[in-house]
Order: structure tokens, then C-alpha cells, then sequence
């Protein structure tokens, strides 16, 4: 694996490349500042009925790097299932045993619990309409045999209930799934035009090499590949209710990607990221892009939020709102090696209420009453779980 110096070494061009992305990147900076300034949402909303119909704006999800589907569940049906979440929590005292775990983050009620086996998530994980949904984003990558898009590894994750008025959940600027793995080593070959290549022929969305391109050494690399981060509303909530922010711009990665090669920047730097931290996106090095940082539009129960694994996202600082903002994390994560070899290592976990693989042993669920067991799981549920 080279350094950081080598890399720019070999990249001697650098500066270049990233001024072939600028202008392009500027300009779709400034219609997704201007459509934020006239009060439109630059985040593409479509109904789940044009989802299964193949009337939704591909080529503009595909540039926004992110989509609300609307009414994918009944809202009564996200609604019945936030009561079951909210009555697990309580009848478990989630609140306590999460800040008896872990004292030192939650020193106020907790507003990310480490609960991924009630029988809400496993039945909205399970179910055909987010199957179809993850489906069609798959279908939006140029997938190439790297992956099945119709067939989909259940990636198990955790609960948010966001309380009003809470600022301790504030979480800045930033990109999942890697951090300096993505200029060094293995995880980098999906970039690979952008450094020696055309870097205007990179696509976002061209899936090749991206399955395999795991580099464990990173702070947050995830486990399995995922084709789409995403959530699933449980409650209403919107701006100012402490909830997501995006820059809506898929191929801002590029941007990122190549801002450590231009010349105020240190020779050993890349502009903050280290693979011992998450890859956070500030205003010493970013401060182009953050004038896009917008938040999600106005969804509501049953509705889910979907974001590319190199979109940049944030979490509001404050709950602004009246009312707990609430969500279910279900991303999609397509049928492909790599996913099936995580499977069976998240099923012991299953089996034993303990946390998931990619997440810190709380172990919060071993002793919960009402926690979901294998018999809850459909033929469907058991596939995508791989043991069907």
C-alpha cells in the first residue's frame, strides 16, 4: 500500500484532475443552491407506484445521489410498527441498559439504540415492498455481474428515536464506508479514473470492483457492500427536526477525492481523512460543497430515504421539532460474494440477541423480552438472512 507522499508522486497531475471536475461540479453546486434558495427541496421525491412502474427520474436520482420513496408502507402500518418499537424499548428499559453499557455516550437518554432484533425491523426487512424498492436502486447501478440486483443480503442495523430538543446527536458533514481507504490500497479501485485515468468518464454508479474494495483498516468500513445507505420513517419529520441532511450530488466524491492534490494542501495530507476517523467533510478543505448541505424534504410514516454509500450526509444539530423523529436503518445491500460471506457470521448474532458483527458488543437484546426469534422469519426473510 503506498503513503500518502507516494500516492502524489504518482499522481503527479493531481492539481489538473481536479480542475477537470471543478467547473462541472460548481455548476451543479449552484442549481442545488438555487433550488434550495427558491424553497424546493433538490432531493427527488417519487411515489412508491412509479418505483414499480419504472416511471421514476433515474438519470435525476442517478445525478442527486439520493431519493425519498413515498408511501412504501401504510402509514398506519409504520405507525403500528413505531408503537411495537416504542412498547420493546419501554417494557425492556432500553433507556437504562444502553447507559449502563456505554456511560461515557450516553449521558443523556439515548437517541441511537443498539437494537437490531425486534420484531418491527425484522418484519419491515422481510417485507416484499422494500424488497422491490432496493431492487429498482439496484437497478440503477451499472452492476455489470458484480452483483445481483434482485436478490438482496439483509444488512442488520439499528433504531433511531430522536427525542425534541436534543443536541447530542449532532453529527457533521461526512461519507460512510471508508476513509483514507479510499485514495490507498484496495478499497481506491473504484476511483481508479479519477487518479490515472479520464477523470471525467468516473461514474459513481459503475459498480465494478466495488464489492471487493473492503479495507478493514478504515474506522467505519462496513462489512458488507452497500449499493444504498437508507431508512425507513417511522414518524413524520423534516427540516429542523433533527434529521438527515445531503449534499445532493453524486459525484461530489470526485471533488473530495482530488482536493488533496491541489497546492495548499500539506504533501502528507489528505485534507483530514485518516483511517482511525470517519471522513469528515469541513469547511478548511470543503467549503464549496457545503454550501449544497440542504435537509431531506418532509416525509412521513412509511415513507424511506435512500443515499449513495459516497454521498455526503449529516444529521441536524438540534431536534427542532415537537415530536420523537424516528426511523428504522434497513439499507440495501445486494445478493454477492462478499455479502453472502457476512451472512453467516450475522446469523450466530441473530440466534443469540447479541449485536451484528460491524457493531460495538453491547449485547443490549440477549435477556430482552419480546425480542424476535427465527420462527419470525419469512421464506423471503430467510433468504435474505441466508438460510434459505
Amino acid at each position: 500500500m503506498p503513503t500518502i507522499l507516494e500516492l502524489k508522486q504518482r499522481v503527479a497531475d493531481g492539481a489538473a484532475r481536479l480542475a477537470a471536475v471543478d467547473a462541472a461540479m460548481r455548476a451543479e453546486l449552484d442549481e442545488i443552491s438555487a433550488l434550495a434558495a427558491d424553497g424546493v427541496s433538490p432531493v427527488p421525491r417519487v411515489p412508491f407506484a412509479s418505483v414499480r412502474d419504472g416511471s421514476a427520474p433515474a438519470d435525476l436520482i442517478r445525478r442527486r445521489g439520493c431519493v425519498v420513496v413515498q408511501g412504501v408502507f401504510a402509514p398506519a402500518q409504520a405507525t403500528e410498527w413505531n408503537a411495537g418499537v416504542e412498547t420493546y424499548l419501554a417494557e425492556n428499559d432500553a433507556d437504562g441498559v444502553s447507559r449502563a453499557r456505554r456511560p461515557e455516550r450516553w449521558a443523556t437518554p439515548p437517541q441511537i439504540y443498539s437494537v437490531y432484533w425486534s420484531r418491527p425491523q425484522i418484519l419491515a426487512r422481510q417485507s416484499p415492498e422494500l424488497a422491490a424498492v432496493r431492487a429498482w436502486l439496484n437497478r440503477l447501478w451499472r452492476f455489470d455481474g458484480e452483483f445481483d440486483p434482485d436478490a438482496e443480503c439483509t444488512y442488520v442495523d439499528r433504531i433511531r428515536r430522536r427525542t425534541p430538543g436534543d443536541a447530542s446527536l449532532a453529527l457533521g458533514p461526512h461519507i460512510d464506508g471508508g476513509t483514507s481507504g479510499r485514495w490507498l490500497g484496495t478499497a481506491s479501485m473504484p476511483y481508479a479514473p479519477l487518479f490515472c485515468g479520464d477523470p471525467a468518464s468516473f461514474d459513481p454508479f459503475a459498480a465494478a470492483g466495488r464489492p471487493d474494495s473492503l479495507d478493514e483498516t478504515d474506522a467505519n468500513a462496513c462489512g458488507m457492500f452497500r449499493s444504498w445507505q437508507g431508512w425507513t420513517a417511522l414518524t413524520a419529520q423534516g427540516p429542523g427536526d433533527g434529521t438527515l441532511q445531503v449534499v445532493p450530488v453524486a459525484g461530489a466524491i470526485a471533488w473530495v477525492l482530488l482536493r488533496p492534490f491541489a497546492p495548499d494542501v500539506p504533501a502528507e495530507s489528505l485534507c483530514g481523512a485518516e483511517a482511525a476517523r470517519s471522513l469528515r467533510i469541513g469547511p478548511q478543505w470543503h467549503a464549496p460543497l457545503l454550501r449544497a448541505l440542504v435537509p431531506i424534504p418532509q416525509v412521513q410514516p412509511g415513507d424511506t430515504v435512500w443515499w449513495h454509500p459516497d454521498l455526503i450526509h449529516a444529521v441536524e444539530p438540534v431536534h427542532g421539532g415537537q415530536a420523537n423523529s424516528n426511523v428504522m436503518y434497513i439499507p440495501a445491500a445486494p445478493d454477492c460474494p462478499r455479502n453472502r460471506a457476512f451472512l453467516p457470521r450475522q446469523w450466530k448474532t441473530f440466534a443469540a440477541g447479541t449485536s451484528p458483527p460491524d457493531f460495538p458488543p453491547d449485547d443490549l437484546e440477549v435477556a430482552f423480552t419480546g425480542r424476535a426469534r427465527v420462527e419470525a422469519l419469512s421464506a423471503l426473510g430467510r433468504r435474505q438472512m441466508g438460510v434459505g
